[in-house]
């Protein structure tokens, strides 16, 4: 097609979850992807860990992905904070909340698999992969976008950015980003333990930034290990054996002693946050709009909620007359539903990073009586389960595991 409804640039996580969402809606769609179908090494479908809070498994059998991603993910049924160190320290069980889990851990290669496979079930789908956007000119009717070596532009009523935290296209619309650098670097790997994941998630604070350890649906676990830059590079150059010797030392023994370790990765952590999610017939999405710390595992929730907001208002105006993808009330309503949320899980994720960073006298202890009190607050426990759900605001149709057209 060279002219369609609505072109998403970016074909991971969050872009590829959007089209499909926008199937029944009959709008033509296109998606550019940099990486072919079938690679291997698409960079958002690598080993790193996705927590899928409550809200997103609803999403995901809404699409009827569900029964596919299950057996790829390993339930949180317990939730175990610790400051190192220090005294301070609480513990969540899903039972007592009355709910089956807080979240399910799935590797974003096991996510992306069935991503990609739902896409090439869409036969109405204008797929381009691989295809590079080199430049994006946003006119008053409609968006052209300059893909490279090809003749003519793709043209859409609207652009959405799916493209990740470095947008082309959020630069192309005009709308600036913040950005923040945490001063850390997150090392991720799957290690095997001499005791098998129960389906409890460990996230302990260290002074260097959280260590995450989380189940994993094979019995072993995913590790986020955040580490200042200096050390980080010093980590990723330790053979195994001396890795899982200092992991043992800062995390202690309570899955055992720690045997084997697959590829370790880093990716250095940024806040990068619009200042506005829509603009000229244009709108973004997931790390395009937020790029948040993984310390909550809230990121890829957030940007789920980006995507089902966005394909609710759209489904309810398709097909009606004069009907205009990019019209500015429709993306006016997208930005105001979404602001609630997603400011609020912003504040949240930041606000742990920076709290319990804290290295100044008496922040330790007070931040640590602050666990003690909420360990003891079931009020407060209740708060924290339902977070999945979204921080406020309207829930979306597809995150209450309802489908997008009544």
């Amino acid at each position: 097609m060279s002219e369609v409804d609505l072109a998403i640039v970016g074909g991971g996580l969050v872009g590829a979850s959007l089209a499909i969402a926008l199937r029944p809606t009959g709008l033509r769609v296109a998606l550019v992807e940099g990486v072919a179908p079938d690679a291997s090494l698409q960079p958002s479908f690598d080993d790193r860990t996705t927590a899928l809070g409550n809200g997103t498994r609803r999403t995901f059998e809404a699409l009827g992905l569900w029964q596919a991603i299950a057996p790829h993910a390993a339930p949180i049924r317990a939730i175990h904070v610790s400051d190192a160190g220090r005294f301070g320290f609480a513990r969540l069980e899903a039972g007592a909340e009355g709910i089956e889990a807080f979240g399910y851990v799935v590797t974003n290669r096991a996510l992306g698999a069935v991503l990609r496979a739902a896409l090439a079930d869409l036969p109405a789908l204008d797929l381009r992969m691989p295809a590079r956007v080199e430049r994006v000119e946003i006119g008053a009717e409609r968006v052209e976008l300059h893909l490279a070596g090809a003749a003519d532009p793709l043209r859409a009523r609207l652009v959405v950015a799916a493209d990740g935290a470095h947008s082309l296209v959020r630069q192309s619309a005009g709308l600036p980003a913040a950005v923040e650098d945490y001063g850390q670097v997150a090392i991720v790997a799957h290690v095997a333990a001499a005791r098998r994941s129960d389906g409890t998630a460990y996230e302990r604070f260290t002074p260097t930034g959280p260590l995450a350890v989380l189940p994993l649906h094979d019995g072993h676990f995913g590790i986020v290990w955040t580490l200042e830059p200096a050390d980080a590079e010093r980590v990723m150059a330790l053979p195994d054996a001396e890795y899982l010797a200092e992991l043992q030392q800062c995390f202690g023994w309570r899955v055992g002693r720690l045997l084997r370790v697959g590829r370790r990765n880093a990716y250095p952590l940024r806040l990068t946050r619009a200042g506005q999610v829509a603009g000229a017939r244009s709108v973004l999405v997931g790390n395009a709009a937020q790029a948040l710390h993984p310390v909550a595992g809230q990121g890829f929730n957030l940007g789920l909620r980006d995507v089902a907001t966005l394909a609710e208002l759209l489904a309810e105006r398709a097909g009606k007359p004069g009907f205009d993808a990019g019209a500015p009330e429709l993306l006016a309503a997208f930005a105001a539903r979404r602001t609630a949320d997603r400011d609020g899980v912003t504040r949240f994720t930041d606000g742990l990073v920076k709290l319990f960073g804290d290295g100044r006298p008496g922040v330790g202890a007070a931040r640590d009586l602050g666990l003690l009190l909420f360990d003891l607050s079931p009020t407060a426990k209740a708060a924290l389960s339902r977070l999945s759900w979204g921080f406020a605001g309207r829930t979306p149709r597809l995150a209450r595991g309802l489908a997008l057209v009544p």
